[in-house]
């Protein structure tokens, strides 16, 4: 029976059948010769270029070795960041201290235009006039540091007001930074010292007058001087600055509720009834009465610091280098091929 089948289709391929016969069995001829042209098709597709996964795995593999090497870099651009800074805050430091080693101007010999005052930045200035203690403005808290034990307080801004008929005096007012005062001085609205009461009615009292104090000068001083004279005309050696740039971490002001936490010497001076453009001083005399230590002027040598100092800079220049250099070295030894222990 196997044999008669195979010698059937022997003679279908041959063509040894009768014509009726070879076209009842031409499905199965056709069939028989499409399978044979399968394989040559298939290698056909076979030839032609594809990416295997293991191509695309090889070409993923070649990005990823690169990118081991990425936060070295970075860490090494970060360190070199931080010379030219520190380079910088040297220039900016040395600026500050010659300047303020000058001799101090004084306050009449100064022009009122902007350009004038801008250059006169860190320059020691010398100005005589009244203190407006009723306008203070205190800005705070900020602690101070008073034999190893820190204490809260604030600073207080002072309207220096002109002295009447008096032309060494300054001309217009000027805001003044008088130092450093403990809590009471904000919270008593007398201003209440360590040792007496501190009279609020100075300039007031020069003062009384139905019209605003800034007109009140330009009238015929009588009366008004020999009540001046009784109080203590005040000599103010300052540094001329301008407005804090207080960091995101610090509140905004409040001047409806009098609370200042940074000096902003445009929205001061319009709380105090002064001009936008007043001028602003910050005291450094330190001849300090000890019978009256407050407010206690600020330091010079605060005026020559930052927040970051140059060998700050240095400290962050080691160690971004020092991580540049271990995340380098940790991504050679990932890519270093390990050795087969025969």
């Amino acid at each position: 029976m196997a044999a008669s089948i195979s010698k059937t289709l022997t003679n279908l391929r041959g063509g040894a059948l009768p014509s009726f016969t070879r076209n009842r069995f031409s499905p199965l001829l056709q069939l028989t010769s499409n399978s044979s042209s399968v394989p040559a098709i298939s290698s056909e597709v076979n030839s032609s270029p594809t990416f295997t996964p293991q191509s695309q795995e090889k070409h993923k593999g070649k990005w990823s070795k690169w990118l081991l090497f990425l936060p070295g870099a970075i860490s090494f651009g970060l360190g070199t960041w931080q010379i030219f800074r520190r380079q910088e805050k040297m220039k900016m430091l040395e600026y500050r201290q010659r300047r303020l080693g000058m001799e101090p101007v004084e306050w009449e010999n100064i022009s009122s235009s902007s350009e004038n005052l801008g250059s006169l930045e860190f320059r020691r200035v010398v100005c005589r006039g009244l203190f407006d203690e009723q306008r203070s403005i205190y800005v705070g808290p900020r602690s101070r540091s008073i034999s190893g034990v820190t204490e809260n307080g604030y600073y207080v801004i002072t309207p220096l007001i002109p002295i009447p008929g008096s032309p060494d005096s300054v001309q217009s007012p000027v805001l003044v930074n008088r130092g450093w005062v403990p809590r009471s001085w904000r919270d008593n609205t007398t201003g209440s010292q360590q040792n007496g009461k501190l009279s609020h009615t100075g300039p007031a009292s020069v003062q009384e007058s139905a019209s605003p104090w800034w007109k009140f000068w330009s009238k015929k001083p009588t009366r008004n001087e020999s009540e001046a004279a009784a109080f203590k005309i005040v000599e103010v050696i300052g540094v001329i600055r301008g407005s804090e740039n207080p960091s995101i971490f610090v509140p905004a002001n409040d001047p409806s509720s009098s609370q200042w936490f940074y000096v902003d010497v445009p929205a001061i001076a319009s709380a105090s009834g002064l001009p936008e453009n007043t001028i602003y001083i910050e005291d450094i005399n330190e001849n300090i009465n000890p019978s009256n230590p407050y407010p206690v002027p600020k330091d010079v040598n605060t005026l020559i610091r930052s927040s970051v100092m140059p060998q700050d800079h240095l400290n962050y220049t080691l160690t971004w280098y020092s991580l540049s250099a271990a995340v380098t070295f940790m991504a050679f030894k990932r890519l270093k091929p390990s050795k087969i222990r025969g």
